[in-house]
């Protein structure tokens, strides 16, 4: 690693439900993070169609911006943005951006699966692409939008995908980062570039699709009137743009882990499960199980599986709160949960029905109801079934994964907001029978500093990276019990997919 004094990258890291600015601090002790300022993502829904609001969260990230050089004393080395993946911007021939994007949860791009598939068979798609089916992909989105006549595509001399159009916004130059593309399932795999003949076969225009950058590249300068008390230049770098991109940078495997051996869960509103590989999997068993390879840092290919993630809770907290008229704490919802019987609810988090309910426990309950099981009674009840099937389903995708990759996996590594749920830590130990080791939390953010730190040459791979990682954020460890008990639940969830027929 270079050594020089210290230094201060500033990571913006965009979710789903809020952005924060964390400034990173490379020096002596390692890697110290301190989050600056966070802000709400709150999309709105104007007459049946639910947007993002890119101008508040662009406010918001100057905001945090000024503050984090304000904290570095006016000496930031780079600033780097990375957000969710499939959502975009559109801009005209002048740069400017066309409407606010459109949020994946927009009804949109319902029944646009099937359209698609009728002008390129699925497997065609795959074999191009390797990405997992979603009805909320940027394929089926384009595909809606040229389907329903959305006058914004005709007017779009630009796509920027979210980071992409931020990091814009910011130094006035665009590109596409490579492991943002990726996700959008309009890129050739083999070929390494835009999949043109796909989307030209759909009749999606790809006059508006930019150059490919792999993660670590400068992008151009801030902005000055963003900063106009800092002297230097300050440089807008793309980071490992996919937030879980990111995350999976940060995830802290040894040197002796062995490629396909360890596996990595992405833990938040969303859980990615997943292995690093060298090379994309795209065969038929990859297909049939909806694997998706989607782009990762120096080289390496996210080999992972899309799973609904705490987003149940989520909108089971929120719902609890509102009729509570308080806000109900994760730790609450916890004890609540440890306390209530096991194994009496099971159901699959990515059942179609808890995509965009507007109840979430009722939603549930319904779930219980129409597939012969026991309603839940109470928020512990509930709280527990949702861990216990999210655990389970991890152990699904860790067997189809083994199959389709033909390793054994040995070891999960848990980063992200969701490694602070011991319970669910330890949970996810005793579905998979293996050790997991947790954290670290801010796995996004670290990953988006880790990465604008290589392109500046303080670090000099991912390893040296990882390496730093372990040593300034020591993650917790679990061990597998109640085997037993677990083995048996594990066939009952079995079952219950099988009867639902979701397959996973």
């Amino acid at each position: 690693m270079k050594k020089a004094g210290a230094e201060y990258f500033l990571a913006i890291d965009l979710g789903a439900s809020s952005g924060r600015a964390v400034l990173g601090r490379f020096g002596g002790r390692g890697l110290r993070i301190e989050e600056i300022h966070r802000f709400e993502n709150q999309p709105m829904e104007i007459r049946g169609t639910l947007y993002w609001d890119a101008l508040s969260l662009l406010r918001e990230i100057r905001q945090g911006i000024r503050l984090g050089s304000a904290a570095a004393g006016g000496n930031l080395s780079g600033v780097g943005v990375d957000a969710w993946g499939v959502d975009f911007g559109l801009l005209d021939q002048k740069g400017r951006l066309i409407g606010n994007p459109v949020h994946y949860r927009d009804r949109r791009t319902e029944g646009m699966m099937d359209r698609v598939f009728k002008l390129v068979p699925r497997e065609q798609i795959f074999r191009t692409t390797g990405i997992q089916f979603i009805q909320f992909n940027t394929l089926f989105q384009m595909e809606a939008m040229k389907f329903q006549g959305w006058p914004e595509l005709d007017r779009a001399d630009a796509m920027l995908m979210m980071p992409d159009l931020f990091s814009y916004f910011l130094c006035g130059n665009r590109a596409s980062e490579f492991t943002i593309t990726t996700t959008t399932q309009f890129y050739d795999l083999k070929h390494k570039r835009w999949a043109r003949g796909l989307l030209q076969r759909l009749g999606i225009p790809t006059k508006m699709l930019q150059k490919i950058v792999p993660p670590g590249t400068i992008i151009g300068n801030l902005e000055k009137n963003i900063l106009p008390e800092q002297r230097q230049k300050v440089p807008v770098i793309a980071p490992a743009s996919h937030d879980t991109a990111s995350a999976v940078a940060a995830v802290p495997a040894g040197r002796e882990d062995q490629p396909g051996k360890w596996a990595y869960l992405s833990s938040g509103t969303w859980s990615l499960l997943g292995i690093e590989i060298q090379e994309p999997i795209v065969n038929e068993l990859a297909l049939k199980f909806n694997f998706t390879n989607e782009g990762g840092v120096a080289g390496t290919c996210r080999f992972l599986k899309n799973i609904a993630g705490l987003w149940l809770i989520q909108e089971c907290r929120r719902v609890w709160s509102r009729e509570q008229k308080r806000e109900l704490g994760f730790p609450e919802l916890i004890r609540e949960a440890r306390a209530a019987e096991p194994f009496r609810h099971l159901l699959d988090p990515d059942h179609p029905i808890f995509i965009r309910p507007a109840d979430m426990p009722k939603a549930i309950m319904e779930f219980c109801r129409k597939s012969g099981q026991k309603v839940p009674g109470d928020r512990g009840s509930m709280t527990r079934c949702i861990l216990e099937s999210l655990s389970l389903k991890y152990q699904l995708i860790r067997r189809q994964m083994e199959r389709v990759s033909g390793k054994r996996i040995e070891k999960l590594y848990v980063v992200g907001g969701g490694s602070r749920n011991e319970l669910l830590n330890q949970f996810t130990a005793n579905a998979l029978g293996i050790p997991v080791l947790a954290g670290p939390s801010e796995a996004t953010a670290i990953g988006n500093l880790i990465v604008q730190a290589m392109a500046l040459k303080l670090i000099p791979d991912l390893e040296a990276g990882r390496d730093l990682i372990r040593k300034s954020f020591p993650a917790k460890s679990y061990e597998p019990k109640d085997q037993s008990a677990w083995q048996d639940a594990w066939g009952a969830f079995e079952d219950r997919i099988r009867r639902d027929g979701s397959g996973g």
